[in-house]
């Protein structure tokens, strides 16, 4: 078993409230859910309405997997307009 685990943090530039982060966050952890087969958590600055820190973390049964899906969730981060990737670290147990 092999285990994928991506700390990121993360800005939002267009958030002017813990309400308009919270809907930004819903809709990013909902998509990366959805699409690729990982988990996701909000895992720090839950009180700063213009920055986030998110873990993703998979789990597969080939190294290979876990660093296509680690990667996947790099692509899909910056693809989004609405966010700024600030940190990606990524760990592979």
């Amino acid at each position: 078993m092999i285990v994928g685990i991506v700390t990121t943090e993360i800005s939002l530039p267009e958030s002017h409230s813990l309400k308009d982060k919270r809907s930004v966050l819903r809709s990013l952890k909902d998509r990366s859910r959805q699409r690729m087969n990982i988990s996701v958590a909000e895992v720090g600055r839950q009180d700063e309405w213009r920055f986030a820190e998110l873990a993703f973390v998979t789990v597969a049964a080939e190294t290979a997997v876990v660093q296509s899906r680690l990667a996947d969730i790099r692509r899909f981060l910056e693809s989004n307009p609405r966010i700024v990737l600030v940190r990606f670290n990524t760990e592979i147990l």
